[in-house]
This record gives structure tokens, sequence and C-alpha cells, in this order.
């Protein structure tokens, strides 16, 4: 039997801005909507962030969260429930004394970052293994730090998603599943084409997945121009695919999309004319472990 292929859509991210593209849900409405929408176009999962209504800029806020995931529930729609950790890792150090945060920092206590998890125990949170320059700022994981949310995950019931950005945040997740902090069979997501991050090509995929431990799930997804070629990579190289408006907020060179939907919608037509099949969110529990509705 021919294995299926999970699609997950990354509806909004923290990065992403509406002046990029209008198109860009913000509201706890609009990213719900934007979850169920990207599920009838085929995805299995939705990564979730969620925004400040006003400034648009990423929250931590766990009613913004509930409100999000108990739309999309309400709504009747069984599309797998993935929501972010990524928030509060952000440092920018101070230009007068670098050891002090600037304007900009977000880091906080890993308990703070997983409290939404904790509280509404999706089926997936992501795990970022990555400490790593990006742009101006540095993102900090430190494996305390990591320990903490993946107790917190692992309490919940929750399955993380590991975010491997280089090889060495696969060298750590690998350590952490030797020491019985994570699971196996873990699930991993690969990260490319992120500033001073794994670059996005064949070499560098085809490395981190020859490191794999045996019996993983994995997908890769790129960013901006690699969003779409690195999903018909990461399929051929046998992975999962990701697609959405946090990756990239065009649909075609040159013209913004319209919606995650319509992004979703690519991605599909991409892997089934490669030969694929999709998997529903019912397979896509199968595959990764998860208890079904």
């Amino acid at each position: 039997m021919t294995r299926k292929t999970i699609l997950t859509c990354a509806v909004t991210g923290n990065g992403t801005m509406p002046s990029q593209n209008e198109n860009l849900p913000v509201k706890p409405a609009d990213i719900a909507q934007a979850a169920i929408d990207a599920g009838k176009a085929g995805a299995a999962i939705t990564h979730i962030h969620v925004r400040d209504p006003e400034t648009a800029k990423g929250s931590m806020d766990i009613a913004l969260y509930k409100e999000v995931v108990d739309r999309i529930r309400d709504a009747g729609s069984d599309v797998v429930i993935n929501l972010t950790t990524g928030e509060g890792q952000r440092f920018v150090p101070s230009e007068e004394d670098p050891s002090i945060a600037g304007p900009g920092t977000t880091l906080c206590h890993p308990a703070l970052r997983s409290a939404h998890v904790k509280e509404l125990q999706p089926e997936i949170c992501t795990l970022d293994f990555n400490t790593m320059v990006n742009k101006t700022w540095t993102v900090i994981n430190t494996p305390i730090t990591l320990k903490t949310m993946a107790d917190i995950a692992n309490a919940a019931g929750t399955k993380p998603e590991i975010e491997i950005f280089d090889s060495g945040d696969l060298n750590m997740a690998k350590d952490f599943l030797a020491k019985g902090i994570l699971k196996s069979p873990a699930m991993f997501q690969f990260v490319m084409g992120i500033n001073f991050g794994s670059a996005a090509n064949y070499q560098t995929l085809a490395y981190l997945v020859s490191q794999l431990p045996a019996e993983s799930e994995w997908a890769a997804f790129g960013i901006g121009k690699n969003a779409f070629r690195m999903l018909a990579l990461s399929y051929l190289m046998g992975g999962h695919v990701r697609i959405g408006m946090e990756d990239t907020v065009y649909i075609d060179k040159g013209e913004l999309c319209k919606s995650n939907a319509q992004l979703v919608e690519k991605g599909v037509d991409i892997v089934e004319k490669l030969g694929g099949e999709m998997a529903t969110p019912a397979e896509a529990r199968d595959i990764l472990g998860l208890r079904q509705l």
C-alpha cells in the first residue's frame, strides 16, 4: 500500500505581517476559519500561532488560543491541532550592553511558553531545538528550557513536533530521546532556508534525514521562495509536507496568495501529480500515534 503523505498548514506564524499580504489571518475567528478551510482543502494538520488582534504581533495569550481551538472544534472540523511554543524565545542584545535585553526581546520562562499546552492539551505542539542567530536577534532554547517544555507536553498527552533548524539541533534531540525525555517514535520537522540555518537544498536535507533515529516520522518545509520546491523535495525524499502563510505569502512568483486554503490546494496538487496520496486527519493520527477524536 502506498504510504500516505501528511500535509501541515501553518496558517499565520508570528513573522509574516498583514503589510506583506492583507489576507493573512490575525484575529482568532480568522485564524480558526483559515485552519478549517485548510482542512477542507486537504491539510491533515493545522499549525497555529495566535496574534494580538490590535497589533498583529505574536501573542502567548491563552484566551486567544482557546478561542481558536474552540472555534475549530465547534465547527465540526477534525483537523489535527498543532499549537506553537515558539513565542518567548527571542533575545535582542542591547546596543549599549549586550548582556542586557534590548527592545524586541521576548525571552521568558519555558513554563509560560507552554502554559497553553498544559491547559488546552492539543494533540501536537512544536518544540524548537534551535539556539541560533536569525537576522538581528538570537533565539535561545537551552537543554533545561527544552526539558521543561517537553515535560509539560508529555504530562498533557501532547506529542512534540521537534523543530530542527541545523544538524546540532538534531544531535540534541537524539540525546533527549536517549535519555527518555522525548518518546520514540518521534516526529521531526526540518526548517529549511531560515537565515543562518539549514540551507534549502537537497544535500542539506539528505544529510539531516540520514541522521534521523529509526522509525521517525518527518517533514521538511522551506521559507519564502523555497516553500513549494521544498514541499516537492520533502515528498520525493519520503517525508511529509508543510505549506501556509507562515512560510510564504505567494501562490506563484510575484502573485500574492488569496488564502491558506489556496496554498494547500497547490501543495496537494504537487504531491498528487508526483504520485502521492494525501492522508486524512484520522489517517494522520494513525501514522503519528495520536489519539483519535
